[in-house]
């Protein structure tokens, strides 16, 4: 009696479940006559044919298909566990989908907190103009503007749209009505407040031609610099914003107005993992803390 010599087990288990020499060989990127020795290895092993060879590929004898029910589930429990130990060796790695306003006003001045709270997680950002959600993947995250029929029920809404508008501190406009206005331009209609449907909401006065010049950018990011460099007012987005206003580099110059439903929205690819769940834990923690 001697222990049987199972250096053959991948092979044969990948043999009978291509049903063929060649297929197998390509799968496991071998030679065929390297598949065939290592089939005559184990037969040898057992003393008995394994395989049937038929005019198209091969198929297992009685003692090989007993065999195969055992390798099989073997084969597929060592993989899962040498998936499961390389992964616990590399860091966790997540993506967070999401618009170069949020991601500049919100994201970034504030990364800092989730590496220092959970230094075991990388985190990328993927910033765009526009997210395209088929992109995520399981583990990701996105944070995207809309409304909730956008979405999924899935969503969580992050953030409302409450804007309000804006100035530097040293800009001279009295009012909105002789101010000059910067525009954020996209894709019509427009799914945020303009400046149209703010003023027209709040029944402040308003020239019509004037709302149609004035400056426009179409990244809200260099709405907000316009603003800061004193170019004219802005509506801006309270969440986004609020830092600028807290350090007086923005002022606030007229009524709030929020639209109900209507913000930054969290969604994730599935399944999520504990990676995930702890920054969507943060980015809750940092969006509903008073002062935030």
């Amino acid at each position: 009696m001697h222990d049987v010599d199972l250096g053959w087990i991948r092979v044969f288990v990948e043999v009978v479940r291509a049903g063929s020499l060649s297929k197998a060989a390509r799968l496991l990127n071998l030679t065929q006559p390297a598949i065939s020795y290592q089939v005559r290895r184990a037969e040898e092993e057992f003393g008995q044919a394994l395989l049937r060879r038929r005019h198209r590929g091969v198929e297992p004898t009685d003692a090989g298909a007993r065999l195969y029910d055992i390798l099989s589930r073997s084969v597929a429990q060592v993989d899962e566990l040498a998936q499961r130990l390389r992964e616990a060796g590399r860091k966790n790695e997540l993506r967070v989908f999401t618009d170069y306003a949020f991601s500049g006003l919100r994201l970034i001045p504030r990364i800092h907190e989730f590496r220092d709270t959970h230094p075991e997680i990388d985190l990328q950002v993927v910033a765009a103009q526009h997210t395209d959600l088929s992109q995520l993947r399981a583990g990701d995250t996105a944070v995207v503007f809309g409304a909730a029929t956008d979405f999924g029920p899935e969503a969580v809404l992050l953030m409302p749209e409450t804007v309000v508008p804006v100035c530097a501190p040293g800009y001279g406009a009295r009012d909105l009505g002789t101010a000059e206005l910067i525009h954020l331009d996209g894709p019509q209609p427009l799914r945020w407040f303009d400046w149209q449907s703010y003023l027209t909401a709040t029944g402040a006065r308003h020239d019509q031609d004037r709302l149609r010049g004035n400056m426009r950018f179409n990244t809200y990011s260099l709405v907000i610099e316009a603003a800061l460099a004193g170019q004219g007012v802005a509506l801006g987005w309270r969440g986004l914003i609020d830092p600028l206003l807290l350090s007086g580099r923005l002022k606030a110059v007229g009524p709030e107005l929020t639209a109900p439903g209507r913000g930054y929205h969290m969604l994730h690819g599935i399944p999520r993992n504990a990676a995930t769940d702890c920054l969507h834990s943060w980015l809750l923690a940092i969006h509903r803390a008073p002062g935030s």
